[in-house]
């Protein structure tokens, strides 16, 4: 651990708003290995069951910017205080639902719970540290831990019921808004007001644009492969917990361990296409049905791959973005997880065409945005003054920093 680390002044209030970090992505995760389960005691379809997911992300992708807005009124720690209340609040009453409409609502009202908490847990972290690399790893390392977590926590407590894994959620949270009520604290600088303009003007800086177009993509197919596998893979509840745990210790393994080692190798911007390559070459391997046992390796990998691509999208998003973090988060926040919220459903709806079905239009949708990053890389890199493998996108990065002959004198 570093000197600025061991030396941060705000320590408490950090480490409090990551592990309210680790429960939110855990609430998510938790429902994995009960999906099947609670379709067949709810009597719901897969696309029902499925919307859980979609239901969930698309309030939360809709909900960030309002989220962000408010933070320039009501300051960090009041808005997510109220996003870890009410995930809280929905979490408990979903334990207690009595059908798949009342479960999806409830998810709604969870997701937005958790836009208030996401839009403002990162841009607190990076305002209360000294040293941003060593937060944003922090963040990483419990949303990483959130994922192995969760389905571990949902499979053992969802053998006696589905509803216990929603009520530990509930009870996590109320844990988590004790920390953030007593611990938590907002910057000395009260946050600038914000205009949903300044939002939306971000989606005009060429590396940034072209970072969200990847990121759509893949996290499009992040949520068929998290949302639709508890379905192909056809386990018990237990048993898909444990996978379940082995792909988000897959995914901590990537962020952890692999993804800013790379980066630091060969530049976040190449790692990143390395991460959507493998992802994609994990989803046509799922796609494939090569048999339970190698879909549960190969899910495991696609994990890792994941986790390499996430370690690197909230720096990316940071690096190329707005001066104003709340701005980067509300835009980059609105594409991540609005591409992804119709994944989930979608899949649902191909599952009686083939079992295999959601996992070739995944791989079609990111074929698309691997072949997107191809076209675009240069535009990120240059921004970063980086460099990427291709000779000619190479010397229009370098263009961005320098002139054209000492781009073509670099190479």
């Amino acid at each position: 651990m570093s000197r600025t680390t061991r030396n941060e002044p705000n320590k408490t209030a950090i480490y409090a708003t990551a592990l309210t970090a680790f429960f939110a992505i855990a609430g998510i995760a938790v429902v994995d290995p009960i999906l099947p389960i609670i379709g067949q005691e709810i009597g719901a379809t897969t696309w029902q069951i499925e919307l859980l997911f979609t239901a969930y992300i698309a309030v939360m992708a809709i909900g960030m910017i309002p989220a962000v807005l408010a933070t320039g009124r009501f300051g960090y720690k009041k808005v997510l205080g109220a996003g870890v209340s009410l995930v809280a609040v929905a979490a408990i009453l979903a334990a207690l639902s009595q059908s798949i409409g009342q479960l999806a609502a409830l998810r709604g009202l969870w997701g937005l719970g958790n836009a208030m908490f996401f839009a403002t847990a990162m841009v607190l972290l990076v305002s209360l540290a000294n040293d941003r690399e060593w937060v944003v790893g922090l963040f990483e390392t419990c949303v990483g831990l959130g994922f192995a977590v969760g389905p571990l926590i949902g499979g053992l407590l969802g053998q006696f019921s589905w509803r216990i894994p929603f009520l530990a959620c509930g009870l996590f949270m109320i844990v988590a808004l004790a920390l953030s009520i007593t611990r938590l604290k907002d910057p000395a600088e009260k946050p600038a007001p914000l205009h949903v303009g300044q939002v939306f003007a971000l989606f005009r800086k060429p590396g940034f644009r072209a970072l969200c177009i990847v990121t759509a993509a893949y996290n499009f197919v992040f949520f068929i492969i998290l949302g639709y596998t508890p379905v192909f893979l056809g386990l018990d509840v237990i048993p898909l917990g444990l996978v379940f745990t082995a792909w988000g210790i897959g995914l901590a393994f990537g962020i952890l361990v692999v993804g800013h080692r790379l980066a630091h190798a060969v530049g976040a911007v190449q790692t990143m296409g390395i991460a959507v390559g493998g992802v994609l070459l994990a989803t046509v391997a799922l796609a494939l049905d090569l048999g339970t046992a190698w879909s549960v390796v190969v899910l495991v990998v696609a994990g890792v791959f994941m986790g390499i691509a996430n370690a690197n999208l909230t720096d990316l998003s940071l690096a190329l973005g707005s001066p104003d973090r709340r701005v980067t988060t509300g835009a980059f926040n609105l594409v991540r997880w609005g591409f992804a919220a119709p994944a989930p459903v979608i899949a649902g709806l191909l599952h009686p065409v083939g079992l295999t079905v959601p996992y070739w239009v995944g791989a079609g949708v990111l074929l698309v945005g691997v072949v997107a990053f191809l076209a675009t890389a240069h535009q990120m890199a240059g921004e970063l003054g980086e460099s990427v493998l291709w000779s000619r996108w190479n010397r229009r990065a370098r263009a961005v920093e320098g002139t054209p002959e000492e781009a073509l004198g670099e190479i």
